[in-house]
């Protein structure tokens, strides 16, 4: 194979890494939930959602891939020991996260086959682990990811055209929201850290430093891998948000345990439930890879035994997380902490790279930042921070 198209999979695999890690079980339950509760101003969310997100995932990929760095190895350059700091956070945050996609692609398999929750975890873990047991097991991930990508965007799509939404009260809703601006902020900032929070951003970022295409010269491949990483989540969002659109408007409650699924049965009857469970499985899977394979790099700098045994040590890192949801069955004070711990995570890693990004000792002589990007960066770190902090208070003040 040649370098050149060596190259170009990595970039469209970093991007699909990238948009299915954020296209977890929580980003379905998230997406129906918020259209059940606005409606047709969900689509301004979304749009507002999508700038948010590209600022944040521009301004970080630049930096880490122009540095050929990891975030961990950014941060110690900045401040030695911060990033092992950050890298405790990220961990942390992937591991808990993950007990929950391991849950949610057993509630896939339930609804596609009826299969049995504890048997389902084992299966969604396994799954996620023979990805890892490949020779090549980063062109299997890319690979994988990009398949079940595309399926759910197929499958949601056929639940559209049955559903038949309403396009144009979506679209006018999407400029013009009649929930009001000022009513749909926490709704956009919570999408904010759901589609860049915690490990997501970095699960691109890292496949590029991994895949060497590094460096200023590569920046316009880079760029466009950030920013396809954000359109083909969006592509997920939007269709997601459609599908349910067409359920909602028509005055049905969503059941709160499960509106993705509930939305796609009340729209298209059992073949749309079955479709719901085979997107979950999806989602689950990719975000169980995901979360598993970000988390590892960022240790793997730290120890020569856990870069050499990469494979290995992803695959232990997904049994721990199959081994818990198994025991615990449902961890529901472990996955309401680990959101909120979530939110604190992208100001902080943001908010270094933005610092890093003006440091010539981190990114050369010659490199120079946009202004325009490092400026709507600071915004977004005010933003996301704000809400971090006031969703970390406000779910411990209700857990004690």
């Amino acid at each position: 194979m040649s370098e050149k198209k060596k190259s170009g999979g990595a970039l469209l695999g970093a991007a699909f890494l990238m948009a299915t890690s954020a296209i977890g079980p929580g980003f379905l339950t998230q997406t129906a939930t918020f259209t059940g509760q606005y409606q047709a101003s969900f689509g301004f969310v979304i749009l507002a959602s999508i700038i948010l997100s590209a600022i944040a995932q521009l301004n970080i990929w630049r930096v880490l891939c122009v540095t050929g760095l990891r975030g961990q190895d950014v941060a110690n350059k900045l401040l030695p020991g911060l990033g092992y700091f950050v890298a405790f956070m990220i961990v942390l945050g992937g591991l808990v996260f993950n007990i929950g996609n391991v849950g949610g692609g057993a509630l896939g398999l339930n609804t596609l086959l009826g299969v049995p929750t504890k048997v389902g975890y084992v299966i969604a873990g396994l799954l996620a682990i023979a990805v890892f047991l490949f020779k090549n097991a980063k062109s299997a991930m890319d690979n994988l990811t990009k398949i079940l990508g595309g399926i759910m965007i197929l499958v949601i799509f056929i639940v559209i055209v049955v559903v038949k939404p309403p396009m144009g009260e979506a679209v006018k809703n999407t400029f013009v929201p009649s929930a009001g601006v000022g009513n749909l902020i926490p709704a956009i900032l919570t999408l904010l850290g759901g589609t860049v929070g915690g490990y997501i951003t970095f699960a691109g970022a890292h496949r590029l430093v991994d895949a060497g295409i590094t460096g200023e010269k590569n920046l316009k491949e880079i760029n466009k891998s950030s920013v396809m990483g954000i359109v083909i989540a969006t592509i997920v969002r939007i269709f997601l948000f459609l599908a349910v659109l067409g359920v909602v408007v028509k005055g049905v409650t969503l059941d709160p345990a499960n509106p993705a699924a509930d939305a796609f049965k009340q729209g298209a009857g059992e073949i749309g439930y079955r479709f719901a469970g085979l997107v979950l499985l999806c989602a689950a899977v990719t975000s169980i890879i995901g979360a598993a394979y970000t988390s590892v790099s960022f240790l793997k700098t730290f120890s020569k035994g856990i870069e050499k045994n990469e494979n290995w040590v992803i695959i232990g890192f997904i049994a721990v997380s199959t081994l818990i949801m198994l025991v615990l069955g449902n961890p529901a004070l472990l996955l309401v902490l680990a959101g909120a711990f979530n939110g604190l995570i992208l100001p902080i890693t943001l908010g270094i790279c933005l610092i890093a990004s003006q440091k010539k000792s981190i990114m050369g002589e010659n490199y120079r930042h946009p202004k325009i990007l490092l400026i709507l960066g600071i915004m977004v770190v005010i933003l996301s921070a704000y809400l971090g902090i006031t969703t970390f208070v406000s779910k411990l003040g209700t857990l004690f």
